[in-house]
């Protein structure tokens, strides 16, 4: 996988370009996410699929000023990845708040999506499915070892962190504490709600049953509302899914890009 620099207004995104040739998934990682959350699904579609990761605004080795972002930011940063490698077309995975970012992608580029894959997110404004209020505290006290812990916790279960720690730490947060309140404000200032009818690519939405993150019944909000979407929600699985529950969740993007 080779690592190439994507130029936007305010600085440039690196971005990962895998070498297989096929058809292209833009793999969009959470808030305040490095491209590592994405390293077990990067696996398992790299030898069928050319796999392109963003490193999003403030994580990885992209190089942008922090700003006033939003997710909509988030969707031109990906049209400009997009039209940098010379796609006029790609299959979209987002997780998180990238899948907010993604709904924005499809609902307001609709030629520039094939299939796309919704994973542990929402609609955002008033028709999400809100957290829970311990869960937002505990979401904002990371500075301690105990409450990183407890904020992977939302994401795997303790017996799944204790036995693979490595890939458990991919889901810490990165950036600076300013990177992380952009990120946060660019995710809780999302309404995608009157956008979701006019996403036109097929859609599978996945979740987790368990996620206290994102609670699962945004799942049905989704797939309700977007023409066409089915969902698979993986019983057990917490909002990390797609490293604790990687078979059976990867099996299901598989079989949906076909």
């Amino acid at each position: 996988m080779g690592s190439e620099r994507v130029a936007v207004q305010d600085g440039f995104l690196a971005v990962d370009v895998g070498s297989t040739a096929g058809p292209t998934v833009l793999l969009l990682a959470g808030q305040s996410l490095g491209p590592q959350t994405f390293d077990g699904v990067r696996a398992d579609l790299a030898g069928r699929f050319r796999v392109v990761v963003v490193h999003t605004r403030g994580t990885g080795a992209s190089q942008v000023p922090v700003g006033a972002w939003s997710t909509a930011t988030f969707a031109d940063d990906a049209v400009a990845v997009l039209d940098a490698l010379g796609l006029a077309r790609a299959h979209v995975y987002g997780f998180s708040m990238g899948g907010r970012v993604a709904t924005l992608l499809a609902a307001r580029h609709p030629e520039r999506v094939d299939r796309l894959v919704l994973g542990a997110t929402g609609p955002g404004g008033a028709h999400e499915v809100p957290r829970q209020e311990e869960v937002t505290r505990r979401m904002r006290h990371t500075a301690s070892a105990e409450g990183l812990a407890g904020l992977l916790e939302l994401f795997f279960t303790p017996a799944w962190i204790a036995a693979n720690p490595e890939v458990a730490q991919r889901f810490t947060p990165r950036g600076t504490p300013r990177v992380r309140r952009a990120h946060h404000a660019a995710s809780t200032g999302h309404d995608g709600w009157e956008l979701l009818p006019a996403i036109a690519a097929p859609t599978l939405v996945l979740h987790g049953a368990d996620d206290a993150m994102t609670p699962a019944a945004n799942a049905a909000v989704l797939a309700s509302r977007i023409p066409g979407a089915r969902s698979v929600v993986l019983p057990g699985a917490r909002h990390g899914y797609l490293e604790e529950f990687r078979p059976q969740a990867s099996e299901a993007v598989l079989e949906f890009l076909g």
